[in-house]
């Protein structure tokens, strides 16, 4: 190894750096877009829902209706709740392992589900926390590798569903392709009559690049027959502000009812007020996709940073995502050096997310790939950040 990567990476750690990359979340300029709902005035009565009371359990007309046009769903389909995608997510997944018919999950032994990888660690660690075994399968660029995604369906019992991130998935990027919903549907219907596909739709309208079109999955869902076994969720977390948004999930027959059952008991009543302000601010899905050219307008220099950094490592020692949306790039490796990369940027003052958080049980067995997130930080910052990457990438690179 050239001793002047080594002299360098030495003289980057003595600038005592210290930046955090290790989460997707919107800066504070991306914030700042919808500052407007903190002074927004609302009217205490919509027709006639007193908005300050109990009631409306399952989200207020104007919020329902927004939901089903940003999912193309029906209104009766959808029900608006509060903070994030995940909590939905976490509470579908509940109420199925408590009150699912015929069978409860909690009641079927050696639960499984798929996991196509890279994949979000939040989808990970609430799968287990129900102790529901996650199988992998790749990801390949129109979305799930079907024919893997076959061998496992045939290999394995009691695959309760699959859980993915369609548009811009998280961290990789890839759009899946109709045709690659189409065939999910497909095989999982014909695997089970209660295989569930649960879509976590959270970057449903975060393009900010040409982005190939994409039918709405409820639509899909619709034309194949589907709708019974399917849940898409999305929410506002990176659309005004984390934590204090609105949710939507769209859901059929007895999984609609079970979505009700279970927030019955754990919610008495949604953000009336809140849910008032953000259809005050969002009249629509175009508003909404008006609001999000502004944030792509903040996003997009920055993954282009990322890129033009990555771009100078040589193929040998990795290649990278470039995805057209989202809040995520994924590096791989051609050797298994990504714990390494993370330890060497941790000694120069760079924090990434962990090796292996894009596999369940933070275990990548290839320990090959990185999630990099670059939308919190300065681009200043950003830079400095990647040039630590990049050495650090190419020292762990030789010295393995």
């Amino acid at each position: 190894m050239s001793d002047n990567i080594l002299t360098y990476f030495e003289q980057i750690k003595a600038q005592g750096l210290s930046i955090d990359i290790t989460r997707g979340k919107p800066d504070a300029s991306q914030l700042d877009l919808a500052n407007d709902l903190l002074d927004m005035k609302v009217e205490p009565f919509d027709g006639n829902v007193d908005l300050r009371n109990y009631g409306e359990p399952f989200g207020t007309k104007d919020a329902r209706a927004l939901g089903a046009e940003i999912l193309a769903a029906s209104f009766e389909n959808v029900i608006t709740g509060e903070q994030s995608s995940l909590m939905l997510t976490y509470q579908m997944i509940l109420s199925k392992y408590l009150f699912n018919s015929p069978t409860p999950w909690r009641d079927i032994d050696s639960p499984k589900f798929i996991c196509p990888v890279p994949g979000f660690d939040r989808h990970f660690r609430m799968l287990e926390d129900f102790g529901i075994e996650m199988i992998t399968v790749p990801l390949i660029d129109d979305g799930v590798d079907i024919d893997k995604l076959s061998k496992v369906l045939s290999n394995n019992a009691n695959i309760l569903g699959i859980i993915c991130v369609p548009r811009h998935s998280n961290p990789s990027g890839e759009v899946y392709s109709d045709d690659n919903i189409k065939e999910l549907f497909r095989i999982g219907k014909e695997y089970s009559e209660e295989f569930l596909f649960l879509y976590d739709n959270a970057y449903l309208v975060h393009d900010f690049l040409p982005t190939k079109n994409q039918t709405p999955v409820w639509k899909l869902a619709e034309e194949s027959r589907a709708l019974n076994q399917t849940i898409v969720v999305t929410s506002f977390s990176k659309v005004t502000f984390g934590g204090g948004g609105l949710s939507f999930i769209a859901a059929a027959d007895k999984n609609l009812d079970l979505i009700k059952r279970i927030r019955g008991s754990m919610v008495i009543c949604p953000d009336k007020i809140n849910q008032k302000r953000h259809t005050q601010f969002f009249k629509d899905l175009n508003a909404v996709k008006e609001h999000m050219k502004k944030h792509a307008e903040l996003v997009r220099p920055k993954f282009e940073i990322v890129y033009r950094a990555l771009e100078k490592l040589d193929k040998e020692v990795g290649d990278f995502s470039q995805p057209t949306g989202g809040y995520f790039i994924t590096f791989r490796s051609k050797k298994p050096i990504a714990s390494k990369i993370v330890d060497l940027c941790e000694e120069a003052g760079v924090l990434l997310t962990p090796a292996g958080a894009t596999h369940p049980y933070g275990h990548d067995p290839e320990n090959n790939t990185l999630r990099i997130a670059p939308t919190f930080i300065s681009e200043k910052d950003l830079e400095m950040a990647m040039d630590v990457f990049i050495t650090a990438a190419q020292i762990a690179h030789r010295q393995d």
